[in-house]
């Protein structure tokens, strides 16, 4: 059997590769187990400094595989087994990705079905192939209701109106009117998808990574802030990042008139 992941490092990027193609890489126990020990590792690697996740063959992630037996006890009811799934698998999963300690770009390569949009939502930026889909089969085709976090992501990224049509239609979105919601970065042709994603993530690479990061929390909680709150976080992160050396170098590049040379320090 092939692996469930591919793992490749170049310049400071991690790609992970979902590699299920023949399933869609649709999300069963070992791939989520493989991502999340890879992750694990990752962020304690400081030649790490940012992260792609994409997928094999014609798919990004068609969401969990329904297909996969069960294992372990045998659970009261069916939403028993789907809440211990989100429990054991799904959602660790996602806040995995949601708070890796380094910047994160999705490279959706193709149809991102329900739980697979929340994996791509859950990176930092979204960049996708101009043939890429976005579906949410939750409630029109399971009964169920968005995870993964999709339905946190939704209404922020393109509004109450789009996220419930997107939710409760099951519609699929293109790539290209996807970037107009504002529900991911760019599309682009489907021959420069890893270029463009990799040119991404070298920039965030080179970049002073913990003041990235911060950026990524403070946006996060932006909406859930009133103004004064939001402006006593952002008083609290400028007091920790003024401490980091890479501020130093930024500070000291700016007066030198020179690019910074950042360090993730």
């Amino acid at each position: 059997m092939s692996e469930p992941i591919l793992q490749s490092v170049n310049e400071g990027v991690l790609t992970i590769t979902l590699n299920r193609p023949d399933a869609l890489n649709a999300l069963n126990k070992p791939l989520m187990e493989a991502m999340r020990a890879a992750l694990a590792a990752a962020a304690h690697d400081e030649n790490v400094r940012a992260l792609i996740v994409t997928g094999a063959g014609r798919g990004f992630c068609a969401g969990a595989d329904l297909m996969e037996p069960p294992s372990g006890p045998r659970p009261n009811s069916r939403g028993q087994a789907v809440a211990d799934g989100m429990t054991s698998h799904f959602n660790p999963l996602a806040r995995d990705i949601a708070h890796f300690p380094r910047p994160t770009i999705a490279a959706v390569n193709g149809v991102a079905a329900g739980g697979g949009v929340g994996v791509a939502l859950a990176c930092d930026i979204v960049v996708a192939a101009k043939s890429a889909k976005f579906i949410q089969v939750f409630a029109p085709q399971l009964g169920l209701v968005p995870d993964m976090g999709c339905s946190w992501h939704l209404p922020r990224l393109v509004g109450a109106a789009r996220a419930k049509g997107l939710a409760l239609l099951g519609d699929r979105l293109s790539a290209e009117d996807a970037e107009k919601w504002g529900l991911i970065w760019a599309s682009v042709e489907d021959c420069a998808l890893m270029t463009r994603a990799g040119e991404i993530a070298a920039k965030l690479a080179s970049g002073p990574t913990k003041g990235l990061v911060a950026t990524r929390q403070v946006l996060d909680v932006a909406m859930d802030n009133d103004l004064v709150a939001q402006l006593d976080l952002e008083r609290r992160t400028q007091f920790e990042l003024g401490n980091t050396a890479d501020f130093a170098e930024g500070v000291t590049a700016f007066a030198q008139k020179r690019a910074p040379k950042f360090k993730g320090a």
